[in-house]
C-alpha cells in the first residue's frame, strides 16, 4: 500500500516510518481496495505529556476511513491506530457486501 506521511513541525525517525509501513501493510489482508494511507504526525503545543497526535486516512473507493489518536509517543499510538483501522475496514467491508 502506498503511504504518504506529512509531519507538522517535526521530522519522523526512520524507525517510526518503518513501523507505520509495517503495521499499515497488514490492513491489505482485510481489503484489497485500500488505495493509499495518508498519515499526519503532529505535536500539540500543550504542556500535557499526551501531546503527540497521529492521524491516518485510508483512501478507499466511495468513502475514506479516518482515525485520530493522541498519546505520549507516536510508537505507542501506531498499534492503537491500526487496531481501530482494522475494525473500521472490517465494518466498511461488511457494509459494502
Amino acid at each position: 500500500m502506498k503511504m504518504n506521511i506529512q509531519s507538522v513541525g517535526l521530522t519522523p525517525r526512520e524507525s517510526l516510518v518503518d513501523l507505520l509501513q509495517e503495521k499499515l501493510d497488514t490492513l491489505d489482508r482485510f481489503s484489497d481496495r485500500i488505495m493509499e494511507a495518508k498519515v499526519t504526525l503532529k505535536v500539540d503545543k500543550a504542556d500535557d505529556r499526551q501531546n503527540k497526535i497521529l492521524e491516518v486516512r485510508l483512501v478507499v473507493p466511495g468513502n475514506d476511513i479516518f482515525v485520530k489518536k493522541q498519546g505520549a509517543t507516536f510508537e505507542e499510538l501506531v498499534p492503537k491506530v491500526t487496531e481501530t483501522l482494522q475494525r473500521e475496514v472490517k465494518e466498511w467491508k461488511e457494509r459494502k457486501s
